[in-house]
């Protein structure tokens, strides 16, 4: 086992370091090795690609751009401000740019279209492999519904339509019969009434045959909103961008232009009806306004009647100013009549001929005069009675007339007095009037205001509604188009099928195709193929040597002075063999054996001696197997002559009864297995085949055991001490990976005596460390075609 380990340190010293690196490249060979897979894949990916796409239906991506007008973000228009003005509509929705979005995907509005352009029937013209839809000038026959029948559905899938002479014969798998429909004839089908054209600029054959898909213009308005896209191209714009995908770029076109004009015609319709009913709403207003204007301004002119009133605040200020007046001249007539009250008190005080008081205020000039006159004659009877008598004459006449004077002024200030009461009653009887007239004035004055409010309000709606009547009438006679086209419909290109991204995914395919397949079988492979693979499952035994597949038509037997790559392998095997083998003996013996049977191990044992053989070497190799002897299938003439069988079973037969010479190799001696023992076991454990060996040790370089399988049969177990080094075979692409570790454990208990590995039929791609030396020398060179042809097999 020295010898072995020293052998297996060696070799590892020659592998890469790096562990990681090695299965790295383990994982990947396969898939490298395999490269003509993935450009065939690439290949067949692009050519089927190249096909699909041929006979594919292209879909195409047309635009157009409309700028939508009166209308922001949000405000609503000037009819729905007419109408939030007056009170008529409140809290409802507003006309943004996202409601003119809506209306443009509205079922309503492409059903119009579908019916404005007749496009509930699409005709189709049969090809080998597809049907293209024929548009207008392309489309021989023009099918138009004049109506459609309620409660009746349309037929599922295609009617095929033959033209015939001059009529189309129009049939379905679930009608009864066919029906025949003339040009120019409105016939009525079992869902609709329709009409069939002839297309003038279209050449029409006498027997053309097309394919009719017939709708409903709801279904067909639902197709095509499915295909249409609605969009704000700006955020800050009322610019909207609609776009269609369809595979006839034409009749997107059409749609699109035509989804714009009728888009104006809906909404110049609805703003006339909006406008009308506007109109007469507010002429409904403005009478019952009118109505009730009247009756305020009736009932203004009725208080001012009853209450007696022109002007309430003027009527308010005089009342005011005459109610002071009043109290003023209430005021002085009472200090009249006090005066007068004291002027009558003091004349009954006082005595006669005595002066009266004359400026205390009395406003009635009779009485001033007659105090004054009065004064005058008392102070002249004064002064005469300084020089005469009363009884003077004089005297008599002035007492006389003072008499009469104060008689005078008694009776004017008692006529004063009564004048100045009855003066002073009467003015506390107006100013008791002035005030109970004052006192209404707040009620009066609130109930006016009242009258007044209502009168401004009516006045201020009838005003407004005469101005909404003249705007409503201006909106109503102006109908300008709500929408402005920006761009009219135009096909941008192909948006379906994405060519690139077709033939991307196709190559992507044809490449992942060939990955999985081969991750696949490598994942569920559980057989070895590399020495790599036997390595990992080895258990730190050494694999010797590594044996290239024998090619259809190639040599399996090593030859003479032979440089093919198989003859080199044997060698590098005979070269490591002997890092195993004891030095300076004669001789060595080498078991070869393996798991089971088809691996290769009389291969190996054949081709090994004859690498061995040279003139300085001499080697006998021995078909152990006597169960199921393989030596003689290289050389079928020498069947049935005596070997190794007869040997062990008859002790009188000696070794140089059944050698042979080989046939290929002069250095090289056989000793065949002989007839097939009933009782193999037996015959190798009766000790003759270690007398063999023992016989024949000294006259052979090298002797080569071909032994039976170890896993099936106990045979080789019986001589597995004998040998000096053991070869266990495995076979690429053959050997089960269970089937080492079962080889492993007899290793380890010692059951195969200084055992190594050997790989057999190794394909090229797994052989040596990466094909990078130890195989080509002396090899023919293949041919692109061939190395082609090795790296597509799977």
């Amino acid at each position: 086992m020295s010898n072995n380990t020293d052998l297996y340190t060696a070799e590892q010293a020659a592998e890469p370091n790096d562990k990681s690196g090695v299965s790295l490249q383990a994982l990947i060979k396969p898939y490298l090795y395999r490269w003509p897979w993935f450009v065939l894949g690439i290949f067949l990916g692009l050519l089927t690609a190249w096909f699909i796409l041929r006979y594919y239906t292209n879909i195409y991506s047309t635009e157009s751009t409309v700028l939508i007008k009166e209308v922001n973000k949000s405000s609503g228009t000037p009819d729905m401000a007419v109408m939030q003005e007056i009170g008529a509509i409140g809290g409802m929705g507003t006309n943004s740019v996202d409601n003119e979005i809506e209306i443009f995907k509205s079922k309503k509005l492409m059903q119009s279209v579908v019916r404005e352009l007749g496009l509930e029937t699409s005709l189709f013209a049969e090809g080998k492999v597809k049907s293209v839809e024929l548009y207008k000038a392309a489309a021989p026959i023009k099918i138009n519904i004049i109506s459609e029948k309620k409660n009746a559905a349309f037929p599922s899938g295609y009617i095929e339509a033959t033209v015939k002479g001059n009529e189309v014969i129009l049939s379905h798998d679930n009608w009864p019969k066919a029906i025949a429909v003339p040009y120019n004839k409105a016939v009525s089908l079992p869902f609709a009434v329709v009409m069939i054209r002839k297309n003038p600029s279209a050449n029409t054959d006498a027997q053309a045959r097309y394919k009719l898909e017939m709708m409903s213009s709801m279904s067909r308005a639902r197709q095509f909103l499915s295909q249409l896209t609605v969009s704000l191209i700006n955020k800050n714009a009322t610019v909207i961008q609609l776009k269609m995908v369809n595979a006839v770029p034409e009749k997107s076109e059409d749609i699109l232009n035509r989804l714009a004009i009728a888009y104006n015609r809906d909404a110049i319709l609805d703003k006339n009806s909006e406008a009308q009913k506007t109109a007469d709403f507010i002429e409904g207003r403005i009478k019952i306004i009118g109505d009730e204007l009247g009756a305020v301004e009736g009932e203004k002119e009725r208080f001012k009647v009853q209450n007696n009133i022109a002007d309430i605040e003027a009527e308010a200020q005089i009342s005011l100013q005459t109610s002071a007046e009043t109290r003023r001249k209430q005021l002085e007539a009472d200090a009249q009549l006090e005066l007068a009250n004291s002027l009558l008190s003091y004349l009954n005080r006082q005595g006669s001929y005595q002066v009266l008081p004359l400026n205390v205020g009395l406003t009635d000039g009779a009485v001033t005069g007659n105090i004054a006159v009065y004064n005058q004659l008392v102070i002249e009877r004064n002064r005469l009675l300084e020089n005469s008598t009363p009884a003077n004459p004089v005297v008599v006449d002035i007492t006389k007339q003072i008499n009469n004077m104060r008689s005078a002024i008694v009776q004017s200030l008692q006529k004063s007095r009564n004048e100045m009461q009855l003066l002073r009653d009467s003015y506390r009887t107006e100013q008791n009037q002035i005030a109970g007239k004052i006192s209404k004035i707040p009620s009066q004055e609130k109930m006016f205001r009242s009258i007044e409010r209502q009168q401004s309000i009516k006045e201020n709606l009838y005003l407004l509604l005469l101005q909404k009547r003249e705007e409503a009438a201006i909106s109503l006679a102006i109908a300008a188009p709500k929408a402005r086209i920006v761009d009219y419909a135009l096909t941008t290109g192909i948006v379906s099928p994405n060519r690139k991204l077709f033939y991307g995914a196709a190559a992507a395919l044809g490449l992942l195709l060939p990955l999985f397949i081969i991750y696949i079988r490598e994942l569920f492979n559980n057989k070895i193929k590399s020495k790599h693979d036997l390595e990992k499952l080895a258990g730190g035994y050494t694999v010797i040597g590594e044996i290239p597949s024998v090619k259809k038509g190639q040599e399996e037997l090593v030859q003479m002075n032979d440089l093919t790559p198989m003859a080199e392998a044997f060698r590098i095997l005979i070269t490591n063999l002997n890092f195993m083998l004891p030095k300076d003996r004669r001789g060595k013996t080498i078991m070869v054996s393996s798991s089971v049977k088809g691996e290769g191990k009389t291969f190996i044992s054949v081709n090994l001696a004859l690498t061995l053989a040279t003139p300085n070497r001499k080697v006998l190799i021995i078909g152990a197997d006597i169960r199921n002897p393989q030596l003689q299938r290289y050389n079928t003439s020498r069947k049935g002559l005596q070997g190794l069988t007869e040997f062990l079973h008859d002790s009188l037969i000696q070794p140089d009864n059944i050698i042979h010479k080989s046939s290929f190799n002069p250095y090289l001696d056989v000793v065949y297995s002989g007839a097939i023992a009933p009782n193999p076991a037996e015959l190798l454990s009766n000790g003759r085949f270690e007398i063999l060996l023992e016989q024949i040790r000294d006259h052979y370089d090298f002797i080569v055991l071909d032994t039976a399988p170890l896993l099936l049969i106990t045979d080789s177990f019986l001589i597995s001490h004998l040998p000096d080094a053991t070869l266990y075979v495995t076979r690429s692409n053959f050997t089960e990976k269970e089937l080492i570790s079962f080889a492993v454990a007899n290793m380890k208990q010692g059951r195969i005596k200084n055992p190594a590995f050997v790989l057999n039929d190794v394909d090229k791609q797994n052989f040596g460390y990466g094909n990078k030396y130890g195989y080509g020398y002396g090899a023919e060179k293949q041919s692109f075609i061939e190395r082609i042809r090795e790296r597509l097999k799977l």
